[in-house]
């Protein structure tokens, strides 16, 4: 066995060895990465490498964006932003039935467009809009399932921290055609929930109460609207040209503490709280983007890449065929490993097999994008259902059933998103994004 061969084995088994163990998957990867590493060069040359990597890893001013857009969701969870926009959503649903399962996807689909994090639209709507659905008589693990299957409508809708973190991994995709790309697969992701829910309330008469005249209802929308010019500040800005991602996700932070501020939601003496909150998440990504880089020369230099493109095209070299066994290993590993970490993985691998196909980056990082919100909802790991779940105060095993309809509808937007590429591309094109 060469060099090459054994560097990529001691990769993969170190990896999943580490995982089996229980160690974290950042701890997981870098440690399989820097044994890879001494079996290519000594050890120390093989240290200063990989020391080099994890600096070069990080070192790019668009990774700043993400604990900027990070700070800014902790701070929206904490400031009365998510209520107000609950109660927005509540007047956009109106009195259909199941309106207030209605409501729990729309402000899922508007806290995430704002905060980008899937697990925070979780917990704070979900928190909220459970004790409400239960005072109205719904079961308590339909709307848990409503609420889990509506998050990662935030991952895909901009700003989004994983399509940030795609944009490196893929070697500079535009973050902005990303996030523009993610519009309308977001919608059908949340329009698609609302089809579900609309179905089953029917069947078990669940009515609205909802009891607001028109000046009420104004006001209310007129409350939700400052926090809802964040996004048109925000995305517009970067479109625009005006600032990038970076400065845009900056924005969001000092906007959204003023807005706190003058909500009167968040205090002085809650800062320090809310930083070491934001800390702890960004830490754990930028700790994973900087070991992942010394994974990745690992990898380039053993040619895996190339070795599993070679395995792919002998299984077939029809561009339908490949997207789908693509997607079928993305969907099983994200059942047990956050977003970040498999895309920092899968991306430099299945990426030049789909563009050798005639995929465009942007189309495929939208693909990737829905996969691994599908695996944020899928046991046993999947983050936004443990959250979720534990808001709701049930078992895992009650939520599952009813999670099954919202599953199958994320299922069918995935595939549609795959083989109908225009879905993805249509705003991107028509703003003149795509090279």
């Amino acid at each position: 066995m060469d060099v090459a061969a054994q560097a990529g084995l001691i990769l993969l088994i170190g990896i999943l060895v580490c995982l089996i163990i229980g160690v974290p998957i950042s701890v997981s990867v870098g440690l399989a990465s820097l044994l890879a590493m001494f079996t290519i060069v000594d050890f120390d040359n093989g240290l200063l490498t990989s020391a080099q990597q994890l600096f070069t890893g990080i070192n790019s001013f668009s990774l700043l964006a993400i604990p900027f857009f990070v700070l800014a969701g902790v701070i929206m969870n904490n400031g009365g932003i998510a209520m107000r926009l609950i109660h927005c959503a509540q007047i956009l649903s109106g009195r259909m039935p199941g309106s207030l399962a209605h409501t729990n996807i729309l402000a899922n689909m508007l806290f995430g467009s704002i905060s980008g994090s899937a697990v925070a639209s979780a917990a704070a709507v979900g928190s909220t809009m459970g004790e409400m659905q239960a005072k109205e008589g719904y079961k308590r693990e339909f709307s848990a399932a409503v609420n889990v299957a509506s998050a990662p409508a935030g991952m895909i809708i901009p700003p989004s921290n994983i399509m940030i973190v795609y944009s490196l991994a893929s070697g500079g995709t535009s973050i902005a055609a990303l996030f523009l790309a993610g519009y309308l697969p977001g919608i059908l992701w949340g329009l698609g929930c609302i089809i579900v829910a609309l179905i089953i309330a029917k069947k078990r008469k669940y009515k609205s109460q909802l009891q607001l005249s028109w000046k009420q209802r104004i006001l209310i929308v007129l409350d939700a609207i400052p926090s809802l010019l964040l996004i048109v500040i925000v995305i517009g800005g970067i479109i625009a040209g005006i600032f990038t991602a970076t400065e845009g996700a900056a924005l969001a932070v000092i906007y959204s503490l003023l807005l706190s501020f003058i909500y009167k939601a968040i205090k002085i003496k809650d800062l320090p709280g809310i930083l070491m909150d934001a800390t702890r998440t960004t830490s754990v990504v930028v700790f994973l983007i900087g070991v992942s880089s010394i994974m990745a020369w690992v990898m380039s230099f053993t040619n895996i890449p190339g070795l599993i493109a070679d395995l792919l095209l002998s299984i077939s070299d029809n561009i339908i065929v490949l997207l789908l066994i693509m997607n079928i290993i993305l969907l099983i590993v994200g059942t047990f490993m956050d977003p970040t970490p498999a895309i920092l993985i899968f991306t430099p691998i299945f990426l030049p097999i789909a563009t050798g196909m005639g995929v465009d980056p942007i189309h495929f990082g939208i693909m990737i994008v829905i996969n691994l919100s599908i695996g944020t909802i899928t046991p046993p790991v999947g983050p936004v259902l443990l959250v979720g779940v534990r808001v709701a105060k049930l078992r895992l095993e009650s939520v599952i059933k009813p999670l099954v309809p919202f599953f199958l509808v994320a299922i069918a937007v995935l595939l549609l998103v795959t083989y109908v590429p225009s879905i993805s591309m249509l705003i991107p094109e028509l703003l003149d994004l795509v090279n």
